[in-house]
């Protein structure tokens, strides 16, 4: 019998908790959700008012079994799981499935695991919020709903095995638009003018001193009319501006702003950032790391305080108090800081310490005094023209936040350091010595992809999503192959630079490699065709205003404003409608586009969405007894249905080609569905990755083909006369012993070399094996 049970979702959070609660309490975890809805049967009975049929998962019944019979022996249960919406859902189901009485179950709920929260928490329990939970289930059951409704339409009208859903669909939207704005994107040159000047100070030293002319000019004979006015040209100083500036440092990070910053600082994806902070929480490091709050507590405030003090005097402290912008912000808790200020470092793994470093910079940087600058303007006249040059120069007169911290953005090239650009000494009329003048053609640049950071920054900007769901979201989309995460050479372009010097202009053309991605997200062929189908058929569901307006209701429910049901029923009934004439009426969309016709056969050449992905199909598909059957050819890598050509959709059908013969028998390359390979005496050999199947030839064929060969003979050990299916094969791990299709590990009991191991070792290894653990899918 033990007095109080306490329960939470993880191992590590019950860890540290069990070290402040001391004797009386037993803590120990659900490991998560405990139970979730029906897979089959919808899950939901959409006759009585959209009640859930919640299930207790397969992987949770002995975990159940356990927390029940530790629950019969506990006076008190303490329900101590997250303080969001998910927490609350969690601590509900506990009470449910176990069967506890209310005079016997309290909820506790703390944003940071440390000794003061934790007794806090224990001296102030409250009931479970059954508002919270009703908005964390009319989520769950409008996602379903919405999951399970529209999958099968998809299946019929697209591809089989496809799946949507109403947060990730809305993403995948986001993507596919940028994706378009980038392909329409037609850039526009023009020619920037940058002028440099000597100045000579009071003992007659020279300074460089840079300035850009304002004004573009659209073609190059403008731009050498200019330079050729620059030759004779006096350039004098017409105005020297000072003006003061500041710079205010970022608030205290939410989920998304820490999302966003995590990977430009540290290069995170952004579930990595969510995992990581996950485990600083549970080890009582970091405050709770899913909120969309910027407020500090005050012993946050004053702990601050103290260490900017310490660190670096009293001139550096300003205490600032941070209120929340977000649209609909759930939780009116606390910014993610540090839970002792005290600590610049923690013992943990590399990401976690350089995680930390960074949550602890940017909260100590919000309470740090603004950095205060002087910023000057100087215009310089071109005595023969009409424009002017200017220069501007940066000079930080009180670092301030800056000692600690700089924000990112995700401007690809600005300058976000705080270094200093220094404008000489000058006066107005002061007479300048051209050094140069550099004419240098420079392009309008396309709308930049997203990167895992700048979508969960524009989610957020539309009201999409909440802090919990931003991670699950990116991941989802990426998972069912919608958008891919990677990176992409860029282009070599020619441009133009004229340069003004001693008296002259040369002229020359350079080059430069533009358009080059890194980890930004692009959509896939099927991500594309899946989001014209939604966005044709379900405009509602697709509609940026709908998708925040839900999130806004999810609001209203927690707050006890509507009632979860009537919310779900008003959505459902014309949203059922919408997939019964999509069923009905949809057109089957494959993504098809037609390109030509094939100079050779003279049949339509088109492209779609295959059973395996997209592929190039010659010919028409036809019921008629004799007909004809197409040629189909799958798309290489970095082909997409949208904007591949006629000429580049024929040259697939080169393929299979002959390359020759090797030991009188044909040699065959081709591509198939992992990709190019070799095919000779009816065995396949993969081509390697600097391969091209095109232009492949004979040579290197038959190397790749007795290099397998080698590799063939060199992984079998041993064989038996006395059994052909038995083999001792080299593996991945080292050597194993094969029989009847079957694989048995060599243990690592018997010490004798793996050749040397007889027919009846063998059977012997086999008939003491353990039988093989059945396989459990993957939780999607």
């Amino acid at each position: 019998m033990h007095e109080n049970l306490v329960i939470v979702e993880s191992p590590a959070k019950a860890k540290t908790i069990e070290k402040f609660l001391g004797d009386g309490f037993v803590v120990t975890s659900s490991m998560g959700h405990i139970r979730d809805l029906e897979k089959k049967d919808f899950g939901i009975d959409l006759e009585k008012k959209y009640t859930p049929k919640y299930i207790v998962s397969a992987d949770k019944k002995k975990i159940v079994s356990e927390l029940k019979k530790l629950a019969k022996t506990a006076d008190t249960v303490w329900l101590a799981s997250d303080e969001d919406r998910e927490g609350e859902a969690i601590a509900w189901h506990l009470k449910e499935v176990l069967k506890l009485k209310d005079e016997n179950v309290k909820r506790i709920v703390f944003h940071e695991i440390t000794k003061e929260a934790i007794t806090h928490a224990v001296k102030n329990p409250r009931d479970i919020d059954e508002n919270l939970v009703n908005a964390q289930q009319a989520r769950r059951v409008l996602d379903r709903i919405v999951g399970f409704e529209i999958s099968p339409v998809l299946w019929k009208k697209v591809k089989p095995s496809l799946s949507a859903g109403r947060v990730q669909s809305v993403a995948v939207r986001l993507i596919v638009e940028r994706e378009r704005d980038i392909r329409n994107f037609i850039s526009e040159s023009a020619f920037r003018v940058t002028g440099f000047f000597l100045v000579s100070d009071k003992n007659g030293n020279l300074t460089e001193l840079k300035a850009e002319l304002p004004k573009r000019f659209k073609t190059r004979d403008e731009a050498n009319a200019f330079l050729e006015k620059c030759k004779t040209a006096e350039f004098t100083v017409a105005d020297v501006v000072k003006k003061p500036g500041k710079r205010t440092p970022a608030m205290p990070f939410t989920t998304s702003t820490l999302q966003q910053e995590a990977s430009r600082k540290l290069g995170f994806s952004v579930s990595q950032t969510m995992a990581v902070a996950q485990r600083l929480y549970e080890s009582g490091k970091i405050t709770y790391m899913r909120t969309d709050s910027v407020n500090l507590s005050k012993l946050a405030l004053n702990t601050s305080k103290q260490k900017i003090e310490e660190l670096h005097g009293e001139k550096y402290v300003k205490i600032r108090k941070f209120k929340t912008k977000a649209k609909g912000a759930q939780e009116a808790h606390e910014a993610i800081r540090p839970t002792y200020m005290d600590n610049e470092t923690v013992v943990g793994s590399s990401q976690e310490q350089r995680l930390y470093e960074l949550i602890w910079k940017r909260t100590i940087a919000s309470q740090m005094a603004d950095a205060i600058l002087e910023r000057t303007n100087v215009t310089i006249n071109v005595s023969n023209a009409a424009e002017s040059f200017q220069a501007t120069g940066e000079v930080i007169v009180f670092d301030g936040f800056l000692k600690v911290y700089i924000e990112s953005t995700d401007d690809e090239g600005s300058n976000n350091g705080n270094g200093q650009t220094i404008i000489p000494p000058l006066h107005v009329n002061d007479k300048l010595e051209m050094k140069s003048v550099i004419s240098m053609q420079r392009f309008s640049q396309r709308p930049p992809r997203f990167t895992e950071a700048s979508l969960v920054k524009r989610l957020e900007e539309l009201g999409i999503g909440r802090p919990s769901t931003y991670a699950p979201t990116i991941t989802t989309v990426q998972n069912r192959n919608y958008v891919v995460k990677e990176e992409r050479p860029g282009v070599e372009r020619e441009y133009t630079v004229l340069t003004l010097h001693e008296g002259e202009i040369k002229e020359e053309v350079k080059s430069e490699i533009t358009g080059a991605e890194k980890n930004k997200l692009f959509p896939t062929d099927i991500g594309i065709v899946v989001n014209d189908f939604l966005v044709e058929n379900f405009d509602l569901i697709m509609d940026y205003n709908f998708t925040a307006n839900v999130e806004k209701e999810f609001d209203d429910i927690a707050e006890g404003k509507k009632v979860w049901n009537e919310m779900i029923d008003k959505f459902y009934q014309p949203f059922h409608g919408k997939v019964e004439h999509a069923l009905e009426n949809a057109e089957r969309s494959k993504g098809e586009r037609i390109l030509g016709i094939d100079p050779k056969t003279g049949k339509e050449v088109s492209v779609k969405i295959g059973r395996f992905g997209p592929l190039a199909q010659i010919g028409e598909t036809s019921n008629e007894e004799g007909a004809e059957k197409p040629q189909f050819s799958s798309l290489r890598s970095g082909q997409h249905i949208e904007t591949i050509t006629l000429e580049e959709a024929l040259e697939l059908f080169k393929l299979p080609r002959d390359v020759g013969e090797y030991e009188g028998k044909k040699v065959t390359v081709a591509i198939g569905r992992f990709g190019p390979y070799v095919r000779h005496d009816n065995k396949f050999v993969s081509l390697g990755k600097e391969d091209d199947p095109y232009s492949v030839g004979i040579e290197r064929t038959i190397e790749l083909i007795e290099a397998k060969r080698e590799k063939d003979r060199n992984a079998v050990v041993k064989l038996f006369e006395e059994d052909a299916e038995l083999q001792i094969l080299n593996g991945r791990w080292g050597p194993y012993i094969k029989h009847k299709k079957k694989n048995y590990k060599i243990p690592k009991t018997i010490k004798v070399e793996a050749g040397e191991l007889s027919f009846d070792d063998c059977m012997a290894i086999i008939k003491e094996a353990p039988e093989p653990k059945a396989r459990r899918g993957r939780k999607k």
